[in-house]
């Protein structure tokens, strides 16, 4: 088997159709599917296997226990394909030979590298119901693009070889919304990435339901406390990325007020440290903001997401990088932080 598609499920009913319906599209490529379902409760094992008895392809569904790492780690297990694509069940392919694309140029990257350490992911694309031009979609289109840390997510599928995984080792389900992430910066310490000349077309349905802006800044604080290792942070918000079908919008300000009161419990001397690792993760991302600035600049100009230049990052990485890089420019990016949780947690 050339190609194993591992697909987590949980409560999916409503988008199986239209994910059978691009899988079959795909042409020219030996593959097979398999569906790990987290314990679903709106039929959507029951569809699934229907139309795998209906799919030109073979298709497996299996079980396992609900978590996002957990349903990759056992579709992998019984995935027999030399490759694997991991892909989320609200994602679509316009291009009919992606797959067979994207095989092949990592099939190309692996003998140009002269290794199988290298993993692909798709050139996002968000499928939204208000298809009105977006500055914010737009600029995470653009991000995804990127080949640097904090930019390869699980909707962008990863391919990669199965010898690949195994050496890679298994997602962990550790911080369970972090999985993935977690998965594609640990590729990108053991091998590279490279992107797949295709385009993965991933429903916004969360960002839309809970608000662009607010799930992405709960993106960043959850990216900042797990960098951080603030455990019982999880353990408290142990609900911070619900499942689609329960997902609603976000109140951020009752989060950050939430947050801010536990941060208030902590002995100062381990508040201290969090605030200065904090700091130190902000720093680390400062670039986005240089990010922000080319991304609109391609926005107005009506440039293809990736297509224009990216001259404020360049600029960042080449001098301002260096002159924040240093314990005073972590202090300050703490203390810039702390006042902007002051002045949320203040907002009516």
């Amino acid at each position: 088997m050339e190609l194993s598609v591992i697909i987590p499920v949980l409560n999916e009913a409503d988008t199986l159709p239209a994910l059978f319906r691009t899988l079959a599209f795909q042409a020219e490529t030996d593959m097979e599917t398999v569906l790990c379902d987290g314990g679903s409760s709106d039929g959507t094992v029951a569809l699934a296997e229907r139309l795998a008895g209906e799919a030109p392809f073979p298709v497996r569904v299996i079980t396992a226990a609900a978590g996002r790492a957990r349903q990759l780690n056992a579709g992998a297990a019984a995935a027999g394909g030399d490759s694997i694509l991991f892909l989320h069940a609200d994602s679509l392919f316009i291009d009919r030979l992606a797959f067979r694309k994207g095989l092949d140029r990592l099939a190309a990257r692996s003998a140009e590298t002269g290794t199988d350490r290298v993993a692909g992911r798709f050139a996002l694309r968000f499928h939204r119901q208000n298809t009105a031009p977006s500055r914010g979609y737009y600029h995470y289109e653009c991000k995804a693009r990127l080949d640097r840390k904090g930019c390869t997510h699980g909707d962008q599928g990863f391919l990669l070889r199965r010898s690949f995984f195994d050496a890679v080792g298994s997602f962990d389900g550790s911080v369970p919304m972090l999985a993935e992430t977690r998965f594609a910066e640990a590729v990108r310490a053991a091998g590279q990435w490279f992107l797949l000349p295709a385009e993965v077309h991933t429903s916004a349905r969360r960002f839309e339901i809970e608000g662009l802006r607010e799930r992405q800044t709960l993106n960043a604080v959850i990216s900042n406390f797990a960098a951080a290792g603030w455990e019982v942070f999880f353990r408290e918000f142990s609900r911070l990325y619900a499942n689609h079908d329960d997902a609603g919008r976000l109140d951020l300000v009752s989060f950050l007020r939430e947050t801010d009161r536990l941060m208030a419990t902590l002995p100062l001397r381990q508040r201290l440290r969090l605030w200065y690792d904090t700091g130190r993760f902000v720093r680390d991302n400062a670039w986005q903001l240089a990010l922000a600035r080319d991304t609109a600049r391609g926005f107005r100009q009506r440039l293809p997401p990736g297509v224009g230049d990216m001259r404020s990052l360049t600029c960042y990485d080449s001098c301002l990088d260096r002159l924040t890089d240093h314990l005073p420019g972590r202090v300050l990016a703490a203390f810039l932080t702390w006042l902007w949780l002051r002045w949320n947690c203040q907002v009516a």
